[in-house]
Parts: structure tokens; C-alpha cells; sequence
């Protein structure tokens, strides 16, 4: 016959297993139909337009949207592009600008102290310190120019960060990788800088 204390431990055993599961999965950070899942930062609510489940930033004025949670080891997944402008003859010149903005610290500014993984569609996935952050960042430029597809398409992008190193891969080729970061931890962001960028699938996996 089982005992209540036999009973308990195995309760205790089950749910430390959904717990072990859970952080294991990842989990979307968007529900698809709103903003309402984040902090909108030096931006009105006009910036945004969601549709089919895309974000869609206008570009202006600057600003980002922020995680309302703090993170720190983590696999952040999203899909990102650009409006390609009509008549653009050489991606190499498209202007297009953005960032994601890790571990944001102190209080939500344009900018803040965080480390940014660059969205600038020539130099995406470039890791470096931002406001009094600190980052040792290196970029392979040649894995850089083949993952990023070109202007107008969707880019898969991939960060993964873990006590203070930080990678970056492309449409699955590593891009760029930092050590030393600091913050280590913080809410997540996306900016508006300038140009009309569409956000989708946003996940995560602690």
C-alpha cells in the first residue's frame, strides 16, 4: 500500500520532470495578434502593425519593443526582412537598419546599456556593446555575405546566449560570436531605426 510520504515523492518527481521538460521547449514570446506582450520604448503603438502573426515595424520614430521579462541563458529564434524599395538594382546599398537589443539594463531608453546583435541588413549578426556595455566580438564576414538572403526575403536568425557568450547564427551559419558580455542578462528588444522591418516567429528556449 502506498504511504502519503510515497505519495509526495513521486508528485515531487513528476513535477520537477514537467519543469526539467518545459525548460527544455521553446515557448513563443508574441502571441500573434498584439503588442500587448511587450513594453513599446520612445514609440507609439502606431509603429506596429500586426498581421498573420508578422509584426510590422514602420522604422520611425526610433525606439524598440521589449521583452517584459528578464533573461539570461537562453536560444532567442525569430525570422526577420526587410520592404525591399521599388527599383533597388544592389542590396549592398539598401540603407535598412534595426538591431536586437540583449539584456537591456537600467531603465528603457533610446539607447540603452545592453549588447546588440546588429539587424543593419549588410553587417546582420554583428555582436558588439552598446551605452557602457562590454563585448569582445569577432564576425566572419565571408559566413556573413552568404547567409544574409537578399533584400525583401525572410532571414532565419538564431542567438544563443549563455553566461556572458553570445552567438549569432544566420539562416543557420554562424555569423558572429562575443564573449565578455555584459549585461548578462536583461529584457530582449527589437528595434525601429529608420526602415520598415517585419518580425515573426519569435521564441525562446531557456
Amino acid at each position: 500500500m502506498l504511504t502519503r510520504r510515497t505519495l509526495l515523492v513521486a508528485a515531487a518527481a513528476l513535477a520537477a520532470g514537467a519543469v526539467s521538460q518545459a525548460e527544455g521547449e521553446f515557448r513563443p514570446l508574441f502571441n500573434g495578434r498584439d503588442m500587448a506582450d511587450f513594453v513599446l520604448v520612445s514609440t507609439p503603438p502606431d509603429t506596429y502593425r500586426v498581421a498573420d502573426g508578422v509584426i510590422q515595424v514602420s522604422g520611425s520614430p526610433n525606439g524598440y519593443f521589449a521583452t517584459k521579462k528578464s533573461y539570461r541563458n537562453y536560444v532567442l529564434e525569430f525570422d526577420w526582412k526587410y520592404v525591399r524599395p521599388a527599383g533597388l538594382q544592389n542590396d549592398a546599398e539598401f540603407p535598412g537598419n534595426s538591431g536586437l537589443l540583449l539584456h537591456i539594463a537600467g531603465d528603457h531608453k533610446v539607447w540603452p546599456k545592453c549588447v546588440e546583435v546588429q539587424l543593419m541588413n549588410r553587417d546582420a549578426g554583428n555582436i558588439f556593446a552598446l551605452n557602457g556595455g562590454k563585448a569582445t566580438g569577432k564576425k566572419y564576414a565571408d559566413a556573413q555575405k552568404q547567409a544574409i538572403k537578399p533584400v525583401g526575403e525572410w532571414n532565419h536568425e538564431q542567438v544563443t546566449c549563455k553566461d556572458g557568450t553570445i552567438t549569432a547564427k544566420i539562416n543557420g551559419i554562424l555569423v558572429a560570436e562575443a564573449t565578455g558580455c555584459d549585461p548578462a542578462e536583461g529584457p530582449i528588444g527589437w528595434q525601429s531605426e529608420g526602415a520598415e522591418i517585419h518580425f515573426r516567429n519569435l521564441r525562446i528556449k531557456e
